[in-house]
């Protein structure tokens, strides 16, 4: 039989897949059940905008053919949506694909990245993967210290830093001034990626226009979504902006034709619609708002967020509650999966779904501490 530890390079033999939890057809499985609210990946609950579903469905026919490779249409209507230049769109099959692009284009064996703890995990993963150290920066209160990232970023000669804004799994937001004052601290050579995800929960007029720090040549890679607020999760669809002279360098280190003709279709026919995905921030914000005024009542204090999920201290054994709440039809991410064990990240959707939460997780944690129920 063949050793792979002989041919595989040697960044990949301690490091095991990115691994985003259970899969929901396992779990039913599991628990003999079928009706489960599915709040543990952070999809964007509200489902696609109006009408972008008929625009997928005329576009099914032409399945037997590749997509326009420029994916013109796309980038235009994402130029007129965001101000930036066609030429600094990249878009790619979901954030993920980017943060390995990034990777491949910036990282080589031996390269020091820097990564806030806790985060998304894929950019240790991915980064690791690539060869390069990884340098975790704790985050006091679990709010991102970007003074501390950036010192750590010079300390350790850093070629990349990851930022995610509102960061996954807390939902906090960075301030303007500690961004603008966190680009000036970084050393030279070291590029920051962006990742946007959940920016488009936070209102217009509040959110950092990193747009322009592209526009304006700083080393900055910025990355978004349509899976979130758009909620086109199950299509993969992103796209990065990034400067026009980098933007090549990113494409050769991509899959070609790597978006799919529905993704295209489904992303051009979400932008500009600006009052449609106002109230779909509208709608997250009320719900989210309603889940945490019910945990508080039930004792428990989610931290503030600006995201479609809420990340929550219960105590209890994650597995145990997780469990628990899975008979009861509640799917939720536990927080040993995000180094944050005792804690639980809940997305945030429709509100019959944020009931059956409120219903479920009081009760179960009476199940497994009745002290604290009777304290409470």
């Amino acid at each position: 039989m063949t050793d792979w530890s002989e041919v595989l390079r040697p960044q990949l033999l301690d490091l095991g897949p990115y691994v985003p939890g259970p899969s929901l057809d396992d779990l039913k499985r599991k628990a003999g059940i079928q009706d489960v609210a599915k709040l543990n990946w952070n999809e964007g609950l509200f489902g696609p905008l109006p009408g972008v579903l008929d625009a997928v469905a005329r576009e099914l026919p032409e399945a037997w053919s590749y997509p326009e490779h420029a994916y013109l249409e796309l980038r235009e209507g994402l130029a007129a949506e965001t101000g930036a230049r066609p030429d600094q769109i990249l878009p790619a099959h979901g954030i993920q694909t980017l943060i390995l692009t990034l990777c491949s284009a910036f990282l080589t064996p031996g390269d020091s990245v820097v990564v806030p703890q806790p985060t998304y995990g894929l950019y240790a993963q991915a980064s690791r993967a690539a060869g390069a150290t990884v340098e975790r920066v704790p985050s006091p209160e679990l709010r991102l210290d970007l003074e501390r990232i950036a010192d750590a970023a010079r300390r350790t000669g850093a070629r990349l830093a990851w930022i995610c804004d509102p960061n996954n799994p807390t939902g906090s937001a960075v301030g303007e001034a500690e961004w603008r004052s966190f680009l000036d601290a970084l050393p030279p050579g070291c590029v920051v990626a962006a990742d946007e995800a959940y920016a488009d929960y936070i209102e217009p007029g509040r959110r950092i226009r990193r747009e322009d720090d592209v526009a304006g040549g700083r080393p900055v890679v910025v990355l978004r979504t349509f899976s979130k607020i758009f909620g086109l999760a199950g299509l993969r669809l992103g796209y990065a902006l990034a400067a026009a002279d980098l933007v090549p360098y990113l494409q050769a280190v991509q899959e070609p034709f790597n978006v799919n003709r529905p993704a295209l279709v489904a992303g051009a026919a979400s932008l500009g619609r600006p009052a449609d995905v106002d109230e779909r921030r509208r709608a997250t914000a009320a719900a989210r708002d309603h889940l945490a005024a019910g945990l508080r009542a039930a004792g428990l204090e989610p931290l503030p967020s600006e995201a479609n999920f809420l990340l929550v201290e219960h105590g209890a054994d994650d597995d145990a509650l997780a469990d628990r709440l899975l008979r009861r039809g509640v799917l939720v991410r536990p927080g040993s999966e995000l180094g944050l064990p005792g804690w639980a990240r809940i997305t945030v959707g429709p509100r019959p779904l944020m009931d059956r939460v409120l219903e479920a997780l009081p009760a179960v944690l009476e199940e497994l501490s009745p002290a604290r129920a009777r304290a409470r």
